[in-house]
């Protein structure tokens, strides 16, 4: 038989639009020959929902776009679409166990047949960890005391599960003794950098174990601060990749499944660390502001590393007809840096203004001095640095409000970890393109950019010492550490929790680890300010890192 994975890019709450897609990937699918289409995880309403399940309104719209969607694709006989969706038991008899409230929701996937729902599956497994909040919402199949759910299709017998699902023994055991000769996956797993691999490793073990094939249907696409990579793929019963989609893109997979139910397909190739992390941050750019409506994009181009990689990816996501620049000089900043802003800005094509700042900076010390000279300046004060990034800000949210452009933050995930950025300054905007993107990281894309055909960042922007110009003569490090020093203390004490002790032990220098680790707890009052942005590594400042503003503990 022939099955196809529909692997879609939805948008949240856009039930009409997602059940569009899916019923136009089941018909090229089915015209194809196809018997079984398998959509992503929650793909009628999109992933994830987030409080839009807690209202009663949003739940029954989708249960009456998933009977609408079935009803849509009766004409295909023999078609059996596998869709994602969440799922309430009525009150009227369909209550499977008296342990089910009837208000109790479920992360579902349904088998459309017929022209009508035949069979629904409830996730068992739920994620609670990273950026997943699944027991906010949903209760489990099995506390529920609910079936796994087998299903026959084009002579096959095929077990359902949803995500988590697939890296536990239990519901693929329960689906195995059911009767299923092939297990299909269906997911929203948001990505980070060598996530692709990770799945696919874990997969080949559940097929080992369970001595059944395994099908990943997975989702695309980019949905605020996560992205979803793709790359849905199928191993046979001894764990050997059989077929592999696309990263980063829409595509419709079709599988031939023989006689020992092993689906065979295409297989693309799996991209670079920089090429997974480019295409993320492209994805997540064109996708937040294309769903979100946003005409176009604004960036503060300095003449730096940040803002320079910013537009790199802006004019991928976008083009350069929907991406404006502008430079805002002060009496700090370097003759090289206009003419690198404006470099850039040729060579991507881009819209480019300069506004200097030296008049408006000049009339608010003006303004200021007399309070100002009524209160001592602290050591290292910021004072008149932070103005100049304040007044950069303003200016961008002027024409952000009058063209209704978004403004694209530039800060790097080191600055935004140490404080390295002024509230209402360079932080003001709307989304945060690279607040995930450690510096290190930054230049490695940078040239890994520059090496896929046309050079876009001129050379001077990357070898250049960074600085923020603020001050006469600044450099990055006359404020933290070596950016490969603070990256690598980021990494072990923020994304994998290694204690100061530990990181000491690795080789660091205790006073340097000690300054990190204070830097990070005491400007998380900054970051909670700050917009959100795409989440590229395994832990991210936002829905990955909530810890308290006001705390003491210092371990």
């Amino acid at each position: 038989m022939k099955l196809a994975i529909a692997q879609i890019n939805a948008t949240v709450g856009d039930l009409r639009g997602n059940a569009d897609r899916l019923a136009r990937c089941a018909r090229e699918a089915h015209a194809q020959g196809a018997v079984v289409v398998v959509a992503p995880e929650l793909a009628l309403c999109g992933y994830p929902p987030e409080d839009l399940l807690l209202r009663p309104a949003f739940m029954q719209a989708c249960a009456d776009t998933l009977a609408a969607l079935a009803a849509e694709l009766a004409d295909c006989a023999g078609l059996h679409l596998v869709v994602g969706h969440p799922h309430q038991f009525g009150g009227q008899g369909d209550v499977r166990s008296k342990s089910i409230a009837v208000q109790r929701r479920f992360n579902a996937a349904s088998v459309l047949a017929g022209g009508r729902v035949v069979g629904t599956y409830c996730k068992r497994e739920l994620p609670n960890y990273q950026v997943f909040d699944e027991r906010r919402y949903f209760a489990s199949g099995r506390d529920a005391g609910l079936p796994p759910l087998v299903f026959e299709a084009g002579g096959r017998r095929i077990g359902l599960l949803i995500c988590e699902d697939a890296w536990f023994d239990e519901p693929a055991e329960a689906a195995v003794a059911a009767g299923a000769e092939l297990l299909c996956v269906i997911n929203a797993s948001p990505f980070h950098v060598d996530k692709a691999g990770e799945r696919e490793a874990r997969m080949a073990e559940r097929a080992r174990a369970c001595a059944r094939p395994v099908v990943y249907a997975h989702l695309v696409g980019g949905q605020d601060e996560v992205v979803f990579d793709g790359a849905s793929f199928a191993v046979d019963a001894a764990g050997r990749l059989t077929a592999r989609a696309p990263a980063f893109e829409e595509a419709t997979l079709l599988l031939d499944v023989d006689a020992g139910a092993t689906p065979r397909g295409a297989i693309a190739p799996v991209p670079s660390l920089e090429a997974q992390a480019w295409a993320a941050l492209v994805t997540g750019v064109r996708d937040y502001l294309g769903k979100n409506g946003f005409p176009g994009a604004l960036i503060g181009l300095s003449g730096g590393i940040d803002s320079a990689l910013v537009l790199a990816i802006a004019v991928d996501a976008l083009g350069a007809e929907r991406v404006r620049t502008v430079m805002m000089p002060s009496p700090y900043t370097a003759d090289i840096s206009w003419l690198d802003a404006r470099e850039m800005a040729r060579r991507l094509g881009v819209r480019h203004d300069e506004i200097g700042i030296t008049p408006m900076f000049d009339a608010f010390r003006t303004g200021l001095a007399p309070l100002l000279h009524e209160i001592a300046p602290a050591a290292g004060d910021t004072t008149e640095e932070n103005l100049q990034a304040r007044i950069r800000g303003t200016l961008l949210m002027a024409l952000s409000n009058r063209s209704g452009a978004i403004v694209l933050t530039t800060g790097n995930k080191s600055e935004m970890a140490t404080g390295y950025c002024t509230l209402y300054g360079d932080m003001a905007g709307g989304f945060a393109v690279i607040k995930d993107v450690a510096k290190t990281l930054v230049y490695r894309l940078a040239n890994w950019r520059n090496a896929q055909g046309a050079e876009v960042i001129p050379q001077r922007i990357i070898t250049r010492p960074p600085s923020a110009e603020l001050r006469p003569g600044q450099t990055d490090q006359d404020s933290l550490p070596p950016y490969e020093v603070l990256d690598a203390i980021l990494s072990l004490y923020m994304e994998n929790d290694r204690s100061i002790d530990e990181i000491v032990a690795a080789g660091f220098e205790r006073t340097t680890v000690e300054r990190v680790a204070h830097l990070i707890k005491v400007n998380e009052y900054k970051r909670r300010q700050a917009p959100v942005g795409i989440r590229i590594t395994h832990r991210a400042f936002g829905r990955d890192w909530r810890y308290p503003i006001t705390s003491r503990f210092r371990a």
